[in-house]
């Protein structure tokens, strides 16, 4: 049996395989399907699981572009701009950052013109938001 911390050790499976079933997580978590039920409930319920999702290699899609996006927002206007910005679908994930971007944005559209449109009608028209720059995902290597 693991030292380490039973939720630690499903999260683990979760995110490598996010379809991996509870008698699957139970193996490799070396716990019962009742006590993987049990903490992906509980973890869910607290916030520490938001979402399942699929990894997408972005070379392989034949009618999408992905792209991050380095958000700027004036300090005063942050909160509410950060609103406005998980309100828009186009916006897959949304992130603080502390590098160059005060905002990391995944953006999926058709194609750069799409995403172009998306950023100068619907981002960049949010009050606050003083800045977005591109940059497209060509090929997942991990």
């Amino acid at each position: 049996m693991s030292t380490r911390p039973t939720e630690d050790r499903i999260l683990e499976v979760l995110e490598e395989d996010a379809k991996a079933s509870y008698a699957e997580i139970a193996s490799r978590a070396d716990v019962s399907k009742p006590t993987v039920r049990k903490y992906i409930s509980q973890m869910e319920d607290e916030g520490v699981i938001v979402g399942y999702s699929a990894d997408v290699d972005p070379k392989k899609l034949s009618s999408q572009t992905i792209a991050l996006v380095g958000i700027d927002v004036a300090s005063e206007r942050y909160i509410e701009a950060t609103r406005a910005l998980r309100e828009l679908e186009e916006i897959e994930a949304l992130y603080t950052s502390s590098g160059d971007h005060m905002l990391m944005a995944e953006v999926r559209a058709s194609d750069g013109d799409e995403l172009g449109d998306i950023i100068a009608t619907k981002i960049l028209e949010i009050d606050g938001v003083t800045a977005a720059h591109p940059s497209f995902l060509q090929e997942r290597l991990k």
